[in-house]
């Protein structure tokens, strides 16, 4: 029996973003209450000597690695795509002591995202494999990344 489990922690955070070249109201500066649902997955440690026995991964651990790499980045910061003319509101932002973030996507819930997922696979111990990213934008929106997807 191979006794795979997956877990799931959810972490929020406050982030604004502006869409350049969308042809609706998000190219405008806006933000969102952002929900974030990390589904790692991995066998059960069964040595009962062990201070993690019966865990797959401590979710004081899974949490630490998500808020180091995504929440307390992202967490009211402004987000632009660096590509973009967005460069210099983001320079004049930050000149006046606003939180920027500058990134090398169109800083879409699908895009961040994939970006999420790279940051977390990489952090994550040899025995745990990310399962799934859900990235809430709004009550109704939401984009999702899974492991089986994108091998």
């Amino acid at each position: 029996m191979d006794n795979n489990i997956r877990i799931t922690k959810q972490f929020s955070f406050e982030t604004g973003h502006a869409l350049y070249g969308y042809d609706g109201k998000c190219k405008n500066v806006h933000g969102h209450s952002y929900k974030l649902s990390v589904t790692v997955i991995g066998k059960p440690i069964t040595d009962n000597t062990n201070v993690k026995f019966g865990m797959v991964i401590d979710f004081g651990d899974l949490k630490k690695i998500v808020k180091e790499e995504i929440v307390y980045v992202f967490d009211h910061a402004t987000v632009f795509n660096k590509n973009t003319p967005h460069v210099e509101l983001a320079k004049e932002l930050e000149n006046r002591g606003h939180n920027v973030l500058l990134v090398d996507y169109q800083p879409t819930s699908e895009m961040m995202v994939i970006d999420f997922s790279k940051k977390i696979k990489s952090r994550l111990p040899e025995h745990i494999s990310l399962h799934s990213l859900k990235l809430q934008e709004t009550d109704s929106s939401f984009a999702e990344w899974y492991a089986s997807d994108n091998v």
